[in-house]
This record gives structure tokens, C-alpha cells and sequence, in this order.
């Protein structure tokens, strides 16, 4: 007999959970599970029998979320979620931690098997986000975990959409010894700031690095807009590829300072860098400056289904607005970040924006986020990043 409660799932209603999906909606239920919010229950189909093991929630439409699919009964004390750590840790090594850089995704929820956690590693620092009461309650055997693999400073960064949804009871706190802010990372051999108390997102925007790299691969002597620049990531990356000039635009005068701050500890030799605080719309809409390049990378208009018909008039009349200021030969960096917006629906979107400025356009690259993130393949909707590259005449 298990020592965790059982939720059974509905007869015929098994067939995602046997195809590894890791959500089970509400309505795949039988009958609710004799648990408390963010318990961990075993999966039971009334036909095929275990099915494996998740995060139970009464809050959420996702009634459970499964971190592990076994028929076996399994102990998951704190080896089991140090040993998914250690596994984390030893791919990352493989794949993006090098001299080079020591910034980036340890634990990306669903595609590492962990659903409600992520983790980004700064340097010595780990940012950890709770996105559920399941890893909120697991959280000593996530810290312990972390310490033993060799990292010093732990801060947890609480989302105030995740405290209010799923009700969390933890606040944003250093566990243990604090690491002094803003700090500096590297990424590709570019240094940038870190504020991971008050940064957005945990303190940088990770998943652009592999899309900064192809913008340094075009930027020599052109022009460039970053729109939404935040800390000016893609705008370091278009001045160390020898572009011309560089315009950075961000509604925030505290990203703006961020930005020019990077800028400044990354290049001893002059450049030709301009920052500018004001709403990007408004800015594509007034100015008379054409770009040989501009990077759109706005935050995410569509923070679920239901806000996708409007999300999706925004990413329209913006792209229209980089479209107009792109000069004949000139290329678009265009992204989305909604994960409600799927990479079809993207792709239409820009095909929108282009017909109605009636120029003509060609995707040259098709972009998505880097390795470190991955996908589950059993879990299509972690893949929220979406980028087109456009060639416009």
C-alpha cells in the first residue's frame, strides 16, 4: 500500500498521463484525492493501474502536475529530488557552463521533470522560483540539494502571481548567506550586472543567449534598434559585433541605467550607444530613424488563453511599427514569449504585420529558446519562446 494518497484518474481518461503528459486537468478526476494542496499523490488508473507520482492542487485547473511516471513504488525522500538535481547539473556541464559563461538554466520546470521549479545559476548563486505549493513544500530537500552540489548563495524569488494563484507562503529571502548585488556573470565573455533581488525575471533574460550570439553575427556596421532592451543584452552583443551605432529603448529608467552599465564595463574603446526611456510603441511611432536591424523583444502579452485575441493585435500593429522603420535590406528580430501563443499562431501573426505594410519579407531563421531550457517532448507548451528573423526589401 502506498504511502502517499491516491488520485484516480476517470476510466478512458488515461491517455495523456500514459503518454507522459504531466498535467492532469480536473476534469480527468473520478473523485478528489484525500489530500492537502501541493501533497504528493500517487497516479492511479482505474484500467491500467499506477501510473506514477505529482503534485496535487485543489487551487488549479492542472489538479496534479507528475515529476516522475513509474508503476513501481518509489521513496522520494531527499535522494530522489537530489539525485534530479545532480542530473541537472552534470547535462548543464556539458552543454553551457564553460569559462565563457556561468550564467544560466539549471531547472527548467516541466522540461527537466520538475514542474513548479526553476532554477538559474549566476556565478555562485542559484535563483530559485516556487511556482507551486508542491515544491514549496519539498523546498528544504531543494536547498539541501543545491548546498551539497557546491553552491553558496541560494535566493528564493517569490512571483506575487504564483503567491496569489497558488496561494505560496514564502517570500523572496536569501536562505542561508547572502551574496552581494548586483553581481557580475558572464555570457559569451560579455559581463553583465545581476540584481537578482530586483531584476526582472530572476535577474536576467537567459533565454535570449543563443539569439544575442546570431545578432552579433549580423550587427557589423549597421544600425541597430533593441526595443524593450532591459539591460541591454542584445545591444552589448550588436557593439561587440562592430555595429555602426546602437539605440536602446526600454519604458524603464531602472533597466536604462542597468543597460548603460553593461555597456560601459564592456567596451574600453568608444561607442556609438544611445539609450532612451520611453514606451517602445510610442517610440517606433514618432521617430524618424530607420534601422538596418531591430530587435522586438517585448515581455509576454498573453498571460493565458484568454487574453490571446488582444495579446495578438499588440504583436501585429508592433511588428507593423518595426516593419515601417526597417530600411530596405534591413532585418527584424521579432520574439514572443506568451506561451499561450504557439509558434504557428506567431508566424501568422508577423505574416499579418507584413502583408498589411505590404512589403516583402523572408524568414531567414526560425528561433526558439537554447538548450538549456529544454522541452519536454511530452509537454509541447514549455516551448514559450518564439523568433522569427526577417529579411524585408
Amino acid at each position: 500500500m502506498s504511502s502517499y494518497p491516491a488520485l484516480y484518474i476517470k476510466k478512458g481518461r488515461e491517455k495523456s498521463m500514459l503518454q507522459q503528459h504531466p498535467w492532469i486537468f480536473s476534469g480527468a478526476l473520478e473523485s478528489l484525492p484525500e489530500a492537502q494542496e501541493g501533497d504528493i499523490v500517487r497516479v492511479i488508473s482505474r484500467d491500467k493501474g499506477p501510473i506514477g507520482y505529482g503534485f496535487y492542487s485543489s487551487r488549479s485547473q492542472i489538479s496534479c502536475r507528475m515529476f516522475a511516471f513509474s508503476q513501481k513504488e518509489l521513496v522520494l525522500e531527499a535522494d530522489f529530488w537530489h539525485a534530479k538535481l545532480a542530473q541537472a547539473l552534470e547535462i548543464r556541464q556539458n552543454w553551457v557552463n564553460s569559462p565563457q559563461t556561468n550564467a544560466y538554466r539549471l531547472i527548467h520546470a516541466e522540461g527537466d521533470f520538475f514542474p513548479g521549479l526553476i532554477a538559474d545559476v549566476y556565478g555562485p548563486v542559484v535563483v530559485l522560483q516556487l511556482l507551486i505549493q508542491g515544491t514549496e513544500r519539498i523546498l528544504p530537500h531543494i536547498r539541501s540539494g543545491l548546498e551539497g552540489l557546491g553552491f553558496e548563495h541560494i535566493y528564493l524569488r517569490t512571483k506575487e502571481s504564483s503567491r496569489r494563484l497558488e496561494d505560496l507562503g514564502l517570500e523572496s529571502a536569501w536562505l542561508g548567506t547572502p551574496a552581494d548585488t548586483p553581481l557580475p556573470i558572464l555570457e559569451n565573455n560579455y559581463i553583465f550586472a545581476i540584481d537578482v533581488e530586483k531584476g526582472q525575471k530572476t535577474g536576467f533574460f537567459l533565454d535570449q543567449r543563443d539569439n544575442r550570439r546570431l545578432l552579433e553575427h549580423y550587427a557589423k556596421g549597421k544600425k541597430v534598434l533593441n526595443a524593450f532592451s532591459y539591460s541591454a543584452g542584445f545591444s552589448v552583443y550588436a557593439l561587440g559585433g562592430r555595429a555602426q551605432s546602437v539605440d536602446s529603448v526600454d519604458i524603464s529608467a531602472e533597466a536604462i541605467a542597468l543597460g548603460d552599465q553593461n555597456v560601459e564595463m564592456n567596451f574600453d574603446r568608444p561607442v556609438k550607444h544611445r539609450s532612451f526611456t520611453e514606451d517602445c510603441f510610442e517610440y517606433l511611432k514618432k521617430t524618424d530613424e530607420t534601422y538596418d536591424i531591430i530587435v522586438l523583444d517585448p515581455p509576454a502579452f498573453a498571460k493565458n488563453k484568454r487574453a490571446v485575441a488582444n495579446a495578438s493585435r499588440g504583436y501585429i500593429s508592433l511588428n507593423e511599427l518595426g516593419l515601417k522603420r526597417l530600411r530596405p535590406g534591413g532585418m527584424l528580430f521579432t520574439f514572443s514569449c506568451s506561451g499561450s501563443i504557439d509558434r504557428d499562431v506567431f508566424r501568422k501573426i508577423v505574416f499579418t504585420a507584413a502583408a498589411q505594410v505590404k512589403r516583402p519579407v523572408r524568414i531567414l531563421h526560425q528561433l526558439t529558446q537554447p538548450l538549456d531550457h529544454p522541452v519536454n517532448i511530452y509537454h509541447p507548451e514549455g516551448e514559450y519562446l518564439k523568433g522569427l528573423v526577417l529579411h524585408a526589401t
